[in-house]
């Protein structure tokens, strides 16, 4: 069920014992700015976590106090802390009071992402909605599966390929955050919508903290549940996420173990679509639905661990002594103390990383609780179900990265490596009655190789190499790269970029091999081979971005309208082309999106052919510097399509062809504001409800979205 208010108080509980416990722990990293020692404490310190984005998207702005404030006495004098040095940060990044991003597990690279304490955006709380801006078809409730409008940013049969529908929940060990901040660092975001027994709930929580200027940790949860507000639809999603990583000047560790939880009541979607589309039946209690007591639930673990330590070429204080003598400093030879940073010297890093992850799901229902004709076949108990998967997956892989001149250089990294990936899989089988039941074991080697690099501001380029010569995935490949140059045009970059990809792998498991009450197959199928191509403009000054992709497949698989996976052994193409564009005048900000797809077989591979998204507000200052309002609309649209169906028993969205959804036009109203370090949204979901647009809101097949609902949210950052 939902989450408690007294859950709320214990957690706000915990938040400021740890609060407490991290405040001795604060430092002041000695990063060069140091201008804060006779501010008597009255320094602007409301926010050091505010809205001033760099332009690199790294963290937050380094415009607040780089040394804590001493309430005890203004005098007292503080121990200097051993600065960050670390080849993966910049100087310009280590100024920042916060920063986060992730890390690559097949090299030693990394990513800076933002950190969410904007106020723009904060009206997009459902999870799909902030991560597909185009916009994801879904069943309607928060918790519940969804599928991206944009085929090209659909998850294409995982390991764990039952899952594949709730990726917009699911952590995985290249999307966990890191992050490195002077000061404790703590969120807290609750958002509460509808009637109490119709409920949608959320909660998030981030707390990220150094021990040291080189070694932090974080924790983030979610937990993302509703009740319904039609029959049989409660759902709960809980994600844990623990990571700890070290980023020395050698040495360099990144580490964790996340927690996938879902639970959820399936009901199969409305017997009749006119119930909605009509006037029949006005109260969403009422209206009958396929499945009445059958429900999902899964469990997953994931370790992870990925260290590397470098080894220079040439001694960096060595080298920057010299360049010191060179520019006329003679006395460099004799200073034990000069600063160095293997980012800037020739050298050569040795890395591993193991991954343990291991998922379990069950499906439950009941024959009195199914609507009769929904599932055809009852294999193994004309009476009720449980169905249970799992799946533990080991991948550990060792890997060299050289790096020539630089981190910066025309050729930064070059580097490869090898790995061994072990995967065990069970499902019942009717031999299971007889003999003992066995697991399903598939291992697999692999050799991989990338490259990468910049020429100043102008240029940047990356390369990829995957294959697989032994074991159960032998001869899977895959390879691309991407190039991207930048140009100025009255010092506003103007940036060109293209991508190639091809690939060539085999299909999923449970694609391939599933025996339960109401499935069954044993398929063997050909390898999935795609070469697929992209390229774009961005000027992001001028709120402008124009990108083309194209896709063209062989021996593609999907689930057909009788939810059982097919291969579509012809060629398959699918383009795309997307234009954004923002305008802002004065405090007026009209944010467009529209995405034009063509799919050369709508029965394999289904999209719209237009989505939009346009999302208009007006922002301003109510108190300057204190309170800060976005007042606006946010819509979704695309035309109709014969869009997916979702069968519950086995988590599949698959391809129908008797139903067409969209051409339905979504709005949602809302008033947003930041206090401070507290940010609050008061939004009317599907605000054009019974207004206009009619009755016809489904995404997916039989599955109708809320109808009006009232959401309150808060979200507040704390520190030290």
């Amino acid at each position: 069920m939902g989450v408690k208010v007294k859950n709320i108080v214990y957690i706000a509980l915990v938040l400021l014992v740890v609060q407490l416990l991290a405040s001795p722990m604060s430092y002041g990293q000695n990063y060069g700015n140091n201008n804060n020692n006779n501010n008597n404490g009255n320094s602007n310190i409301n926010d050091i976590y505010n809205n001033n984005i760099d332009n690199n998207n790294m963290g937050l702005s380094d415009n607040a106090l780089d040394q804590p404030v001493d309430s005890l006495s203004k005098s007292k004098e503080r121990k200097e802390k051993k600065p960050l040095t670390s080849y993966y940060f910049s100087d310009s990044t280590k100024l920042q009071n916060v920063f986060s991003w992730t890390h690559s597990t097949f090299n030693n690279n990394i990513e800076f992402i933002s950190i969410d304490t904007m106020l723009s955006g904060f009206n997009r709380d459902y999870l799909f909605f902030n991560q597909e801006k185009i916009g994801s078809a879904y069943l309607g409730n928060l918790g519940g599966a969804s599928v991206p409008l944009d085929y090209f940013n659909r998850r294409n049969h995982t390991s764990f390929s039952f899952l594949d529908a709730y990726q917009a929940y699911i952590y995985t060990p290249a999307e966990i955050p890191f992050y490195n901040t002077k000061r404790p660092f703590t969120q807290l975001s609750f958002f509460t919508s509808g009637q109490v027994a119709k409920a949608e709930e959320q909660l998030r929580v981030i707390h990220a903290q150094n021990i040291s200027p080189s070694t932090s940790f974080n924790l983030e949860y979610r937990n993302n549940a509703t009740r319904g507000m039609y029959n049989d639809q409660r759902s709960k999603d809980k994600n844990l996420s623990l990571a700890v990583d070290h980023t020395g000047n050698r040495y360099s560790v990144h580490s964790g173990y996340i927690y996938n939880m879902g639970d959820i009541q399936e009901n199969g979607g409305v017997t009749n679509d006119s119930f909605v589309k009509d006037t029949l039946m006005d109260l969403p209690q009422n209206i009958p639905m396929n499945l009445k007591d059958a429900y999902n639930k899964f469990k997953g673990h994931t370790f992870f661990i990925t260290q590397s330590y470098g080894l220079p070429f040439v001694s960096p204080k060595k080298k920057r002594i010299q360049e010191l003598m060179l520019a006329g400093d003679s006395t460099a030879v004799l200073d034990e103390d000069v600063e160095y940073n293997l980012r800037d010297s020739p050298a050569i890093f040795f890395g591993q990383h193991f991954e343990f992850t291991s998922y379990k799901k069950t499906y439950t229902d009941t024959y009195e609780g199914v609507e009769e004709g929904y599932y055809d076949n009852w294999y193994i108990n004309p009476a009720m179900s449980s169905d249970s998967i799992r799946e533990r997956n080991i991948d550990a892989r060792f890997f060299v990265q050289i790096q020539p001149y630089s981190r910066d250089g025309i050729i930064s990294t070059l580097d490869g490596g090898i790995g061994y990936q072990n995967e065990s899989y069970y499902y019942f089988q009717p031999k299971d009655y007889i003999y003992e039941s066995e697991n399903t074991v598939e291992s697999s080697v692999y050799v991989y190789a990338n490259a990468e690099g910049k020429f100043k501001k102008y240029i940047n380029w990356d390369g990829h190499f995957k294959y697989h010569p032994l074991g159960a995935n032998s001869q899977d490949m895959n390879f691309g790269g991407n190039l991207e140059f930048t140009a100025y045009l009255k010092d506003k970059p103007l940036k060109i970029s293209a991508g190639a990809n091809y690939s060539m792998t085999n299909t999923s498991f449970w694609s391939e091999h599933y025996y339960s009450n109401h499935f069954k197959w044993n398929n063997s199928f050909d390898k999935e081979i795609e070469t697929r191509f992209e390229g774009k403009i961005t000027m992001e000054d001028y709120g402008l971005e124009l990108g083309a992709k194209q896709s063209i497949m062989t021996n593609k698989v999907y689930y057909n309208q009788n939810s059982l996976p097919t291969q579509f052994a012809d060629a398959l193409s699918l383009s795309s082309v997307y234009l954004q564009k923002d305008f802002r005048i004065g405090g007026l900000n009209l944010k467009n999106r529209v995405l034009l797809q063509w799919s050369s077989s709508q029965s394999v591979a289904p999209v719209p052919l237009v989505s939009a998204n346009a999302l208009y507000y007006y922002e301003f200052d109510v108190v300057k510097n204190v309170l800060r309002m976005q007042v606006g609309v946010d819509g979704y649209f695309n035309t109709s399509y014969y869009g997916f169906g979702y069968n519950p028993a086995i988590m599949q969205f698959y391809n129908q062809q008797t139903v067409k959804t969209g051409d339905y036009v979504w709005l949602d109203a809302f008033v947003s504001g930041k206090w401070k370090r507290l940010r609050f949204l008061i939004k009317l979901q599907h605000v054009n409800y019974e207004l206009f647009g009619g009755r016809d809101y489904f995404q997916v097949a039989h599955y109708p979205l809320n109808r009006r609902m009232l959401k309150i949210g808060v979200s507040w950052n704390f520190y030290d």
